[in-house]
């Protein structure tokens, strides 16, 4: 029997579904999958909520199936964010230490990190996650752990996930009105991360692309560090709406037509091939040649990988990718995608999968349920570190639950 105290749940709110993944936190080994729920979505747009009743009516569904599975009753929930809103960029900060012996402490360290998430934020952004590269004391650069080391002041480079300050508060809000707390908030493309990458992959270098429905998240990790985060407002809903345009097809047929019969490229077996589809009140069937349909798959996936190639070139990471791209989220099932990744990239791609996780991990093996299986792997990480009694615990503590609280008490 698992503790209740131990429970992590892990809830995505997306453009094509709602997911919540219940996790156990598992002393020295990976979360073990205890349920899953999951409801078509039809309250979010482009990764965001624009129909609130809907919204809540498909969370309460994916949690009550949760709870099922797992035999718990959910009280508290990691929240996956994604949005157009959200970005990120490399930030610098600084602190000088004011004891007389110059001596620096946890609290100089917590200060220098507040500085460096503070810096450069406008009035409507929030800096969801400030993820720490380096610090530097007395001029040397890549100190891990600068507590106890003796310096004037004390600076670090950190990378800040942001979003738009308001726009944040609206899943927070639903959430809440469900009677649930929320631990903490989470960019669904770190979280995706969190669950596909090994250590290596994160050490040399590697691009993660998570392809929703309205949004494609990505995340750059180097040295074991994220580099880079960004959304593009783009995703699997837009392939449908281009199939539906060129084909002149209702969405629902184009999204039918996508899933069993696209892909990217054209291989030989395909070619000349035209489907039929049921005509319906006595009219007849359209006709769909699948080397056109793939055709105008391909353009479009092609436009979104180059535009995420285009931005991570303009803020210098693109070097950075040596090891490779990997894809999740459900626009990694489309027929074909790795090699698009890898013409556009010139490195390997390859389908993310949920890594050294237990339980129920073969029935999520999926790139579709990585970003679900991620918040649950964040929030057994949060759950050690406070348990863990070093400064990072402390930071978790100031800078996870209170930023929560502070949504409401701005608004």
């Amino acid at each position: 029997m698992f503790d209740p105290s131990n429970v992590i749940v892990g809830l995505e709110v997306g453009t094509s579904k709602v997911c919540a993944v219940v996790g156990e936190v598992v002393e020295g080994g990976p979360p073990n999958i205890l349920g899953v729920g999951q409801c078509r979505s039809r309250g979010v747009r482009k990764g965001e909520i624009v129909d609130v009743a809907q919204a809540e009516e498909d969370i309460r569904v994916a949690l009550g199936q949760a709870e099922d599975m797992a035999d718990v009753v959910i009280r508290e929930v990691y929240l996956g964010v994604s949005g157009g809103h959200i970005g990120g960029f490399n930030n610098h900060g600084s602190h000088p230490v004011p004891t007389v012996d110059r001596c620096i402490t946890e609290e100089d360290v917590e200060h220098v990190i507040q500085n460096a998430r503070v810096a450069s934020l406008g009035a409507d952004r929030y800096a969801i996650h400030v993820n720490r590269h380096h610090f530097t004391v007395n001029g040397q650069e890549d100190i891990v752990d600068p507590v106890g080391m003796v310096a004037p002041s004390l600076e670090v480079d950190v990378h800040i996930t942001y979003g738009n300050f308001n726009r944040l508060q609206n899943p927070i809000r639903l959430v809440k009105g469900l009677q649930l707390d929320v631990e903490g908030i989470v960019f669904n493309g770190l979280a995706s991360a969190l669950a596909v990458l090994a250590p290596e992959q994160k050490h040399q270098g590697t691009l993660v692309i998570d392809m929703g429905g309205g949004a494609t998240d990505y995340a750059v990790f180097q040295e074991g560090l994220i580099r880079h985060t960004g959304v593009l407002a783009v995703g699997g809903d837009h392939v449908t709406n281009d199939l539906a345009y060129f084909f002149k097809l209702p969405l629902v047929d184009a999204e039918r037509l996508k899933i069993e019969e696209g892909g990217v490229g054209a291989e030989e077996a395909v070619k000349g091939r035209v489907v039929t589809l049921a005509g319906e009140h006595g009219i007849s069937g359209k006709s769909v040649n699948i080397e056109h349909l793939r055709r105008v798959m391909t353009e479009r996936l092609d436009e979104t990988f180059r535009l995420i190639e285009e931005e991570l070139i303009d803020k210098g990471v693109m070097p950075r990718v040596r090891s490779g791209v990997v894809l999740c989220g459900g626009g990694a099932n489309i027929r074909g995608i790795e090699r698009l990744a890898e013409d556009v990239f010139q490195v390997p791609a390859s389908l993310g999968k949920a890594n050294a996780m237990s339980g129920a991990a073969d029935a999520l093996n999926q790139p579709e349920f990585a970003t679900g299986i991620g918040l649950v792997r964040f929030g057994a990480m949060q759950s050690r570190r406070k348990k863990g009694g070093f400064f990072g615990a402390r930071l978790f503590q100031k800078g996870v639950k209170e930023t929560v609280e502070q949504f409401f008490k701005r608004s």
